[in-house]
Parts: structure tokens; sequence; C-alpha cells
């Protein structure tokens, strides 16, 4: 499971340990800045290695882990848990989540002035 080296490619850690879904994906998050290794922004042939604190914006959260083992190739989800320390803050709660405005049932379409007031509620 522990590569000889002591290092390994970023985006091909964070495809094996389960945090992208892809590797490309993964890739595409690096180039993009949303991955970040001990506080800097890496490219995708960035080394990791054990102790490193990874930082991953994906999907309006931000995971936050520190490498403790080393994987090239995907594992499954309990070796995958055993490589990294979860230090991520907790998702928000589901009452945080914006709560979409609901319509009283048979009052049909709403007019060019409320869907004016609706907009400007969301954009403030």
């Amino acid at each position: 499971m522990a590569s000889d080296e002591g290092t390994v490619r970023v985006d091909s850690w964070t495809w094996s340990v389960r945090l992208t879904k892809t590797r490309a994906l993964a890739a595409a998050a690096c180039r993009a800045g949303h991955v970040r290794v001990n506080g800097e922004r890496v490219k995708p042939a960035h080394a990791v290695r054990l102790g490193d604190e990874v930082r991953v914006y994906q999907g309006g959260r931000e995971w936050v882990v520190v490498v403790s083992g080393l994987v090239r190739k995907r594992v499954g989800a309990a070796a995958a848990a055993e490589c990294y320390v979860d230090n991520s803050p907790p998702p928000p709660a589901h009452e945080d989540a914006a709560s979409v405005g609901q319509r009283d049932r048979g009052a049909g379409r709403p007019t060019k002035r409320e869907r004016r007031d609706v907009e400007r509620l969301r954009n403030r």
C-alpha cells in the first residue's frame, strides 16, 4: 500500500483516497487552484509526502486532510480512510442552507412584480 520513494503526485493521491471521483477531475481541480498543499496552490504533478496538509475545495465544501499514508492506486473506502486524517470543518446544517420559496397550492404562476421582488431578495 505504501510507496517506496516517499512521494506521490497530488492528483493521483486525491483520486486514490477518494477525495475526487476521477483522476482527471483531480488534475482539473489542481489547475483551477482548488487544491492546496501546506497552504500553497499546486500543480497536478506536485509531490505529496507524509504529514502534508492537503486542502481540496469541491462541491461548495472544503476538505482539510493530513496525509498519513501514500497510495498510488485507487483503494477501497476503508483503506482510503486510513491514508489521511480528516480535519475538515463539519458540513453546514440543513437548516442553514438557503430555503426555496414555496407558493401556495393553486396560486398559479408568479406575476411580473412578484418575480422581480423575489429576484431583488435573492440578489440583495
